[in-house]
């Protein structure tokens, strides 16, 4: 079959059905998969249709008209190396579909500057903001006064401003990171561990949930006391982040820890080969969960790790922001998306060589 044949067959088929699956496309025409996304890739150009993961969309012929512009939506992210990558991927990934066009802006963690990016996009006609405010503000409540002077919609991405009205009358997504503190705790309870360290990163706005979950977790479980111990960023001082991690180290050979929960992947990465040069084998005599999991996966030891679900994270908060955007306006009541993380079990963790006193072997469970 012609690629033009192919063509005229999705675009019959998406006006019958408004959507269809590229794999359904595939074999009803005996083609392979990547021929039918390369063939809606094609259509998109043309404005034809609108591509989704895994499939495409109809646009109806009003749509097409240059009267119906898609939306320009600013999105202000504080990094565009970690993290927020995969979350940017994920609004992409239905942009098309919801009409959207991005625009993107990174703050590097600066509160001047990442005012400045709004400034910017709001200039190039932005209709509406997703942010990933930073929180490295002198005056807490300059964020809030800030994002209420925002003259179109805005949806506060992966923050939570607690003791601000103003914020929580915007809409949110968020992952629930006490949750995931609880799983990375969970399991290693559930391999026999009742004395588990963290270790935590304190410069990213992750690491106060984080501590209010394993907090959460040692009162649930009445776990032994273990260390504690705040990780610097090892990008501004490797040596200041060797010392830590020996200390690390030190505090759970004196107090008998053999598990810790290490936040970033990163900083988990590192441990396991600090624990390796002072003889501990991982998982055999320092089990390692990692909070994060951009790397983890191709660590030396591959690092069981609490994943964000990143992705779905962009694609819930430019969907709140279309839906806001809508018919409801500003009116509506405002939305709150929690997302939960998940566990991936990969090797750095395991039932302990020697059992600790009174250590439980059955599977914990938070319910």
């Amino acid at each position: 079959m012609l690629p033009r044949e192919r063509h005229e067959y999705l675009l019959r088929r998406l006006e019958l059905h408004e959507s269809v699956r590229a794999r359904d496309i595939a074999e009803e025409l005996d083609v392979s998969q990547v021929t039918i996304r390369r063939d809606i890739a094609a259509l998109e150009r043309e404005g034809l249709l609108a591509r989704v993961h895994g499939g495409a969309f109809a646009i109806r012929a009003a749509d097409r008209r240059p009267s119906a512009a898609r939306m320009l939506v600013g999105v202000v992210v504080p990094s565009a190396t970690t993290y927020f990558p995969e979350v940017v991927r994920g609004m992409e990934s239905v942009a098309a579909a919801l009409r959207v066009r991005l625009a993107l802006g990174v703050s590097d963690y600066q509160p001047e500057l990442e005012r400045a990016r709004v400034e910017r996009l709001l200039e190039l006609g932005a209709q509406g903001l997703v942010i990933a405010p930073t929180t490295h503000r002198r005056d807490p409540d300059e964020t809030t006064e800030w994002m209420e002077s925002v003259p179109v919609p805005v949806v506060v991405m992966e923050r939570h401003l607690d003791d601000s009205t103003v914020v929580r009358e915007l809409d949110s997504a968020r992952t629930d990171h006490i949750h995931g503190a609880l799983l990375a705790v969970d399991h290693l309870l559930g391999l026999g561990h009742r004395r588990i360290a963290l270790a935590v990163f304190d410069g990213t706005p992750t690491a106060r949930w984080l501590r209010a979950g394993y907090r959460e977790a040692v009162a649930r479980y009445g776990l032994d006391e273990a260390p504690v111990v705040p990780l610097p960023k090892g990008e501004t001082d490797a040596r200041v982040l060797s010392e830590a991690l020996d200390g690390l180290v030190d505090a759970c050979l004196a107090s008998g820890t053999r598990a810790v929960v290490a936040h970033t992947d990163h900083h988990a990465a590192s441990l396991t080969e600090h624990a390796r040069c002072r003889g501990l084998r991982v998982p055999e005599d320092l089990a390692v969960v990692a909070y994060d999991d951009e790397l983890a996966e191709h660590a030396a030891v591959p690092l069981t790790a609490v994943t964000a679900p990143r992705r779905e994270l962009g694609r819930e908060a430019l969907r709140l922001l279309v839906g806001r955007t809508g018919r409801e306006g500003r009116s509506g009541p405002p939305r709150h998306v929690l997302l939960l993380p998940r566990l991936t079990v990969r090797a750095s963790s395991a039932v302990p060589a020697r059992p600790e006193p009174g250590a439980r072997r059955d599977a914990a469970h938070t319910g």
